[in-house]
């Protein structure tokens, strides 16, 4: 049976994030975003990430995995179950690996990001660039968190919105939902911001003897 890496790989590239301060907690949803954009660098964490479907809303997939991510550009999102799966950016090039296949595609990372998820968790450096990309508005206060809406203002972007939810000023849960009217939900959880990470850290090896495609 193919394997559905198609969705996966474009809310990785998919797709993540981490904290700020807790006495953000007064400020908008949009306000504390942005500040977590500003004022952390890096981060690492877990994730769990849901496919639903469109003609009932009923879960369809799950997939879980670990990031870790030092803006601007460079990340590893890698999932572990149901398989395994990394994206990894170096800040030049994202490479796309699938184990079971032992296969790796390469992607020039700016036009891979776009104003997709990756872009607007790990692309940016500044306030100042999300507001390039994204148009942002606020939600409200749903499920205990408060949540703001990016919208790509670039017209070929695969994804229609993002949904940010903020707790703290941390963003903990994003929903994705792309053109063709499909929704992703994403958590993450255990989130460490600013850690201590190696000056190799996101260079990517070509495993041994894997198929390498250029894109």
């Amino acid at each position: 049976m193919k394997k559905q890496t198609t969705m996966m790989a474009k809310v990785a590239a998919g797709v993540i994030a981490l904290a700020l301060m807790p006495a953000l907690a007064s400020a908008s949803a949009v306000e504390q975003f942005k500040s977590f954009v500003t004022n952390n660098k890096s981060a690492k964490g877990e994730f769990s990430q849901q496919q639903v479907k469109k003609a009932d809303g009923k879960i369809s997939k799950t997939a879980t995995g670990n990031f870790v991510f030092a803006r601007p550009g460079k990340f590893i999102w890698a999932y572990t179950k149901p398989y395994e799966q990394v994206l990894q950016a170096d800040g030049d090039k994202l490479y796309i690996y699938d184990k079971d296949l032992n296969q790796v595609t390469i992607k020039a990372l700016g036009s891979a990001l776009g104003s997709s998820p990756a872009a607007i968790l790990f692309g940016s450096a500044s306030s100042a660039d999300l507001d390039k990309n994204f148009s942002f508005k606020e939600i409200g206060n749903k499920q205990g968190l408060e949540w703001l809406e990016a919208i790509p203002k670039a017209k070929d972007t695969q994804f229609e919105s993002i949904g940010i939810g903020m707790k703290d000023g941390v963003p903990v849960a994003l929903e994705l939902r792309d053109n063709f009217g499909q929704f992703s939900i994403l958590t993450l959880k255990n989130l460490e911001k600013n850690p201590s990470l190696k000056a190799d850290e996101f260079k990517f090896v070509v495993p041994a003897g894997a198929d390498v495609f250029r894109q």
